[in-house]
């Protein structure tokens, strides 16, 4: 299939330089905030994980632990250099929003908005203050797009090559993106063109994404699909931030900024409905598609957040058409205040700009907040009881963020690496089976009566802020020992979500 001069024709130019500098300077803001208060449970599990490299883990692919351990390798006591890679994956998810919108033949002043709304969206800035597997699956969700509206326009059927390799880097992060393929095809094969489907290209960009997965396919067999088990805990709602099913919808207004929602909700609109993006229908019908399978699997809320850049980026082109109308001044100042009402609530709810004894408000809209205070607290508090003990202790959590915490800052305070039956912290133990006190962290006394022997609550966790996040008001308990051998118990102590 062949390419022709006006196929690369649009109706204006791409705003490369003011798109770069928008980018950068959401990429900036990040950077300049990512040191402050403190590491999140994820960010820890991802070092420690960094410290143990395989191909796969029983809830990840390699690739947010392989970065985490590079930029440990780095600068291993800054919190800024392990977050400027989210800064980066933000500032080029904002990007891309204008080029998908550069591909819908949308005039410059159309590519800003695409792209100052995605600047200014709160799942952005959230996703990219902290590095996390979303981050990456924001961008790559919005580069996979971008490739399909581009091939769409211009019918290069190379860009499936590159799309597929887009793909397989994703599901080496996390399976999500594979959803994503499956709804563009629905898409395709409902709305069109279909003809993007002939050729050997399609064919080789699958094939592309599946060997690019294949180690993590081949190492979920191997230890038999652990990942399946960590997806059925999520639709029934074990992990910390999974929300009801009915929340799924409502929380797609919260996303972007409820002030701006009418701006992608106009460009789901006008890619189901207006002619002059007919050729573009599919990504409506993706959207559709996924809405429905992620309210049948009780999957999270931010599952749907990949599909913003390209609504925002159809609705951006309906804006910049409002703009056009009637009472032009009035209407720029509409929506001037949308964005800075955006940029200034997204700031306060993702970045850490007030005092940690002020965050009970924005604690309530983001979690994750609440999830960077007091680890340091109570990795002090463990070592406080652990330097009680006469005998060599064995430290057992009952979450991968107090173990990674422990394994972060004990050394220093002389404590022993930490086991968990969490996620991957389960594939590193079970301790060596041996007689001995264990130190639980974070497990109640119903908990411990079945594996431990004579427990007693030593200290509670807490913070100087007073947060009152997953950790606050813990038990670090001291136990006489296990009921048998590690070895023994470990599989009952495994848990996944």
């Amino acid at each position: 299939m062949g390419c022709c001069s006006s196929c690369e024709r649009t109706g204006s130019p791409v705003a490369m330089r003011p798109l770069l500098a928008l980018a950068g300077s959401v990429t900036l803001l990040l950077v300049v905030f990512a040191g402050g208060y403190g590491y999140h449970r994820d960010e820890l599990y991802f070092l420690a994980a960094g410290e143990h490299l395989a191909w796969a883990y029983p809830d990840q692919g390699p690739v947010i632990p392989l970065l985490a351990h590079a930029m440990h390798a780095i600068a291993p006591d800054s919190l800024t250099v392990l977050r400027i890679p989210s800064a980066l994956m933000a500032g080029g998810t904002v990007l891309v929003s204008g080029l998908i919108c550069h591909e819908f033949e949308g005039t410059r002043r159309a590519q800003l908005l695409a792209a100052g709304c995605t600047a200014v969206a709160s799942i952005v800035l959230v996703t990219g203050h902290l590095l996390s597997t979303s981050t990456l699956d924001l961008l790559a969700w919005s580069i996979l797009t971008w490739l399909l509206a581009r091939a769409i326009r211009t019918e290069r059927q190379h860009l499936w090559a590159v799309a597929g390799a887009v793909v397989g880097i994703d599901l080496l992060n996390k399976p999500l993106i594979a959803f994503l393929v499956f709804g563009l095809g629905i898409g395709l094969l409902l709305a069109g063109p279909r003809r993007l489907l002939r050729g050997r290209w399609p064919w080789v960009g699958l094939l592309i994404a599946l060997v690019l997965w294949s180690p993590w396919l081949l190492w979920q067999a191997a230890h038999g699909w652990p990942q399946l088990e960590v997806s059925s805990s999520i639709a029934s709602g074990g992990s910390a931030s999974s929300q009801p099913r009915w929340a799924l919808l409502p929380f797609q207004l919260l996303l972007v900024s409820p002030v701006l929602a009418p701006v992608w909700i106009a460009g789901f609109v006008a890619l189901a409905r207006e002619r002059r993006l007919r050729r573009f229908r599919l990504f409506a019908v993706a959207w559709l598609v996924l809405a429905a399978t992620f309210l049948v699997t009780s999957g999270k809320p931010y599952y749907l957040a990949g599909l913003f850049p390209v609504l925002l980026a159809a609705g951006a082109i309906q804006t910049d058409a409002w703009l056009a109308r009637g009472a032009r001044r009035a209407r720029r100042t509409v929506l001037a205040a949308a964005l800075g009402l955006s940029a200034l609530v997204s700031t306060i709810i993702a970045l850490p700009v007030l005092p940690e004894r002020s965050l009970g408000p924005v604690i309530a809209v983001n979690g994750d907040v609440g999830e960077t205070i007091g680890w340091s607290e109570l990795v002090q508090t463990v070592a406080h009881v652990y330097r009680a003990q006469r005998h060599p202790t064995v430290i057992f959590t009952a979450n991968y963020g107090e173990a990674g915490a422990i394994d972060r800052f004990g050394g220093a305070l002389g404590l022993p690496s930490a086991y968990s039956g969490h996620n991957g912290f389960a594939e590193w133990g079970p301790p060596l089976d041996r007689a001995g006190p264990v130190l639980v962290v974070g497990s109640s006394s119903a908990a411990l009566v079945d594996d431990f022997e004579h427990c007693r609550v030593a200290a509670r966790i807490a913070n100087a802020a007073g947060v009152d996040n997953d950790e606050h008001g813990e038990p670090v308990a001291v136990c006489r020992g296990t009921r048998a051998p590690w070895s023994q118990i470990w599989s009952r102590l495994r848990h996944l979500d």
